[in-house]
């Protein structure tokens, strides 16, 4: 993609998150019920009895992950069954089957989901030879699950309502009411939520507190970064802050819907700076340790981060010393943000942003 233009753990998220979790009740259940029935139907008996057969609960893209899943069978003959889910539905399902589940490796898109899996107490650690192969600023300090893949946030803006000199300096600046009506969002995902907990990180809750009210005031919802690219793309906001790789992902097609749409990178470690880490971890409840540890050391050794760059994600590589696609700007050229991804706190944002109308 062209473009023009990584800590103290926190203490107050448990409860927060222990009272999100009982008030997510029946639902979850539910929700831990129909998910078990999907994939294989004796996966969970195959995989307990240890006859090389795994179960990984998938938040990240779905191409991706079957790729990956398809060449570590074809190198070990350990099967990979997938079950696709999003973040937080996921994260959340993980935590009402506790040491029940039938997973064995949990897989996503943002870390926030990931530290409510940690906090849970559910992972078992991460192989050290995993851990080698990911540099640090990419997984977080407690070694209990690790980066696989990242991508940065950008404000993506329309090439022809705003010049180089007109862009927000800082996502800080989108609460200024002279952007009132012009900037837009999709508050509801998880995507987004990731960007807030690192402003939370890095601002505090007071200040993001204040931005979330500001962009109740300015910014127009979309549900899902690729209808705020859309609504870019067609004039009805003059930008929008989504993740890097859903304009790749269009130019990579026709276009037609990031045609008039070009990226701004906020750098100077500004919280729009923030690179959000996905991940992966072995749940401590597996029957298939050693296979569940060797496939997360095959995502993110050679072999699976090279599937990474060369495959439609337009994610960012964060293992074993591969180059992102030629066509992203750089990683070390981003001037991104150092959060420990542990410490993003996904349930106070949801507490903040509920708090301030959004979700």
């Amino acid at each position: 993609m062209r473009a023009t233009g990584a800590p103290a753990p926190h203490t107050g998220r448990t409860g927060a998150w222990r009272r999100r979790t009982l008030a997510l009740g029946g639902a979850v259940l539910a929700s831990a019920l129909v998910l078990a029935g999907c994939g294989s139907s004796d996966s969970s008996s195959d995989s307990s009895s240890g006859a090389g057969e795994i179960t990984v609960y998938n938040a990240q893209h779905d191409s991706l992950t079957q790729a990956w899943a398809d060449e570590f069978t074809a190198e070990t003959g350990v099967k990979v069954n997938l079950r696709n889910g999003g973040d937080s539905e996921m994260a959340a399902q993980l935590v009402a089957e506790g040491s029940k589940s039938p997973a064995d490796v949990f897989l996503t898109e943002n870390s926030p989901a990931m530290a409510q899996v940690e906090t849970a107490g559910l992972f078992a650690d991460v192989d050290p030879a995993t851990i080698a192969q990911v540099p640090e600023q990419f997984r977080p300090s407690t070694g209990k699950w690790t980066g696989i893949a990242a991508r940065s946030t950008v404000f993506a803006y329309n090439k022809d309502k705003l010049v180089e000199d007109q862009l927000p300096v800082s996502i800080m600046d989108l609460q200024d009411p002279s952007w009132q009506g012009r900037w837009g969002a999709s508050p509801s995902g998880a995507d987004f939520q990731a960007i807030v907990s690192a402003m939370l990180e890095l601002k505090g809750a007071d200040a993001t507190k204040t931005w979330l009210e500001g962009m109740k005031a300015n910014a127009k919802t979309y549900q899902g970064n690729s209808a705020v690219m859309k609504g870019v793309n067609a004039g009805e906001i003059d930008g929008g802050v989504i993740y890097h790789y859903y304009w790749f992902g269009d130019q990579a097609k026709t276009g037609e819907n990031s045609k008039n749409v070009t990226l701004h990178y906020f750098k100077n470690e500004d919280p729009g700076a923030f690179v959000s880490i996905s991940g992966g971890g072995v749940l401590e409840s597996s029957k298939n340790q050693d296979q569940a540890q060797q496939f997360l050391q095959f995502i993110t050794g050679k072999k699976g981060q090279e599937i990474l760059q060369t495959g439609t994600s337009f994610e960012y590589p964060v293992g074993s010393d591969i180059a992102a696609n030629p066509a992203l700007v750089p990683l070390d050229q981003l001037q991104y943000p150092a959060i420990d991804p542990e410490k993003l706190n996904g349930p106070e944002v949801v507490d903040l942003m509920t708090a301030a109308g959004l979700i």
